[in-house]
């Protein structure tokens, strides 16, 4: 396959926006795993539109501290805007020692828009995540602000990441809420399957982001040995002494499936997650064309509903060994 174009496309929430099932995930362009050659990265990113139809790119403000939407609003030179759904997200800013904080206050809102805009070259957002909930500010506070760039023309549909079912609930009631993201794989869903019990109540898309799990689920890790001293990986906890060892042995059965249809762990693990409902969309990220087309070659491996379940039963909800972020960036999830 390895062509989005011929998939069916996937309503976002009640939005006129429609995506293919699986879109790019635009964060490693900014040396958050590595580093990363800028015009290598534009490159990818435009075959990817030109030639393997993908058509959703999903940034944040925080990827690079801007970089990462500078780098966009030039990829998209050439008529590409018009071909993607341009998502990026806002509220996270640089705090001290490492850890970022947040900011939800409605005129940082309006600020981060304006600065978005401008890097990414663009008129309008097609939609906008705040990135992480700021618990010093009323949702209806963000979101009234966010109101506000929609009637201004300035973004089109609005969107929370990693956002409590009651925050979703006060969010929407103050306005339509078109996609909630949140970490979704098949070693951690806890937090997406409970958001996801409110998303579907109310309509709403969801956006699964790290559904390889970081690339845990890629059948590219066989020891500890196999990381390296500098991996990027190594920050988070998953992959942190003992747990590696023991997440391994967890997901075999993945690996296993994917032996026995003759496909990679990784597709396995996005047809999974992408069983789940069409109201879920992937965004798997990677610097890598061979890697993306892999990654919609997903949409061609069929699971049964039985697979399915067996695959959920394998890998119980709270098995897998560490959190998803280190200490100090999981007190702003699932906020």
């Amino acid at each position: 396959m390895a062509d989005l174009r011929k998939a069916p496309k996937r309503q976002l929430g009640a939005s006129k926006l429609r995506m293919a099932p699986i879109g790019l995930g635009c964060m490693s362009f900014s040396g958050v795993y590595g580093k990363s050659d800028d015009e290598a990265a534009i490159g990818m990113i435009r075959q990817s539109i030109d030639e393997l139809g993908v058509d959703a790119l999903d940034s944040s403000d925080m990827y690079g501290w801007g970089h990462n939407e500078t780098l966009l609003g030039k990829a998209l030179a050439g008529g590409r805007r018009e071909k993607i759904l341009l998502v990026t997200k806002f509220g996270q800013v640089q705090g001290e020692g490492g850890v970022n904080g947040v900011d939800g206050r409605p005129e940082y809102v309006m600020e981060a828009c304006e600065a978005s805009l401008k890097r990414l070259n663009t008129d309008v957002i097609d939609l906008y995540f705040q990135h992480r909930i700021d618990p010093k500010v009323p949702i209806e506070d963000t979101v009234g602000a966010m109101a506000k760039l929609v009637e201004q023309g300035k973004v089109r549909y609005i969107g929370l990441s990693e956002a409590r079912p009651e925050t979703i609930r006060r969010a929407h009631a103050t306005h339509p809420v078109t996609a909630v993201q949140t970490e979704y794989s098949l070693i951690y869903r806890e937090e997406a399957e409970a958001t996801r019990q409110t998303t579907l109540d109310l309509g709403i898309s969801f956006f699964a982001y790290a559904p390889l799990g970081r690339s845990m689920l890629t059948g590219g890790y066989s020891n500890l040995a196999s990381l390296p001293d500098d991996s990027p990986h190594k920050r988070h906890p998953r992959f942190a002494d003992e747990n590696l060892k023991k997440n391994l042995d967890l997901i075999r059965p993945v690996e296993e499936m994917a032996k026995a249809k003759g496909c990679t762990p990784a597709q396995i693990a996005l047809a999974w997650v992408l069983a789940q409902g069409d109201d879920v969309v992937a965004i798997p990220g990677t610097k890598s064309i061979e890697r993306m087309k892999q990654n919609i070659d997903a949409l061609d491996v069929k699971l049964s509903a039985a697979e399915v379940a067996g695959l959920s039963a394998a890998i119980p909800i709270g098995a897998v060994a560490g959190t998803r972020y280190p200490a100090g960036a999981m007190k702003a999830v699932f906020q």
